[in-house]
């Protein structure tokens, strides 16, 4: 089993060989691949050392899984050539996600849809990934209408520019800005782009992704995301109102029986889920669990996750896993 890592040299594609180490993913030959500003130095997977190649180099040598990591015009360019050669490709940015051709999926809930003539598989959003694992068993239950998502997103999801720009801050040291103002002591409702509706990047792939992921566009989504201060971890307050009503401790119940799921939700011990504790862990929390007591069959969550791991890395890595253990690549 011959994997490339794509982008191995960047934040996510680091924490992508830290999951692969970790799971023991089962591969025979691993190829680093990075920009051509990094080919030929060195990095250490299982204490042994490999050359990082170019994307050229990688392409032929015609692996069984690429996993990219390294922007959206690397996987424009260069996902189709590898899949020519036979490889499938899981892309971890936006460039294919919403390509009507191209499956996107988080493993628990829609890795079954995938086939061995899925050459090229997109990973969602990271904010998207850590909602739809709490909202799967939900809208399977008592079928979603409409969800409004609040999120707080940490600087991790930006990159190392943006990490850096947050401890400058904290040190007091005046350095290169990731973002048009301070994030320290700030909050920027402001997460990629801007579009001409009005609502950024971030905020349409939260409400489009979703519909995709789950095959359904009978309920509605909107969100407005929000950078934090905090340098690993993507909160969300979510609030889904069903077609059906829910016994709260029914809700409890289904989220706890969820795998990948952990409902932290006790007020009378301030047990609630924090980005501080999701940190290096592959697991969605839960908490803050209850009524909107506005209208009827709502329900107010909120979700928590490493937007690192869960939201990018490892499950890129399930996605792969999934593809050996069936039989597809």
């Amino acid at each position: 089993m011959k994997i490339a890592v794509v982008g191995a040299t960047g934040m996510v594609g680091e924490v992508m060989l830290k999951v692969l180490e970790e799971r023991n993913f089962p591969l025979t030959e691993l190829l680093l691949v990075a920009s051509e500003r990094s080919v030929g130095k060195k990095m250490t997977y299982k204490n042994k050392e490999y050359t990082i190649i170019g994307l050229a180099e990688a392409v032929a040598a015609k692996p069984q899984i690429a996993i990219l990591s390294a922007g959206g015009e690397t996987s424009l360019e260069w996902a189709p050539k590898f899949a020519e050669v036979g490889t499938t490709v899981i892309d971890n940015s936006s460039a294919w996600r919403m390509d009507p051709t191209k499956k996107l999926v988080v493993p628990e809930i829609n890795a079954n849809e995938l086939t061995k003539e899925d050459k090229i598989i997109a990973n969602p959003n990271c904010s998207t990934i850590q909602m739809v694992m709490a909202l799967a068993p939900l809208h399977k239950k008592y079928k979603m209408k409409r969800v409004v998502v609040s999120t707080y997103q940490s600087v991790s999801g930006t990159g190392v520019k943006a990490v850096k720009q947050l401890e400058n801050e904290i040190a007091g040291i005046k350095g290169e800005m990731a973002y048009p103002y301070p994030i320290g002591r700030n909050a920027l409702p402001h997460c990629d782009v801007f579009l001409e509706n009005g609502y950024t990047k971030e905020e349409m792939k939260l409400a489009q992704e979703p519909q995709k992921i789950f095959n359904d566009k009978t309920f509605s989504i909107t969100a407005t995301a929000v950078r934090i201060p905090t340098s690993g971890g993507h909160s969300e307050a979510v609030n889904v109102q069903f077609e059906k009503d829910f016994d709260l401790a029914d809700v409890r119940k289904l989220l706890n029986e969820t795998s990948g799921v952990v409902v932290q939700d006790n007020t009378d011990t301030n047990t609630y889920p924090m980005p501080i504790y999701a940190h290096d862990k592959d697991d969605v929390f839960v908490g803050r669990i209850r009524r909107d007591e506005s209208q009827p069959n709502t329900l107010n969550m909120w979700i928590v996750a490493d937007n690192l791991r869960k939201g990018a890395a490892t499950n890129t890595i399930q996605i792969a896993e999934y593809l050996i253990e069936n039989h597809l690549v």
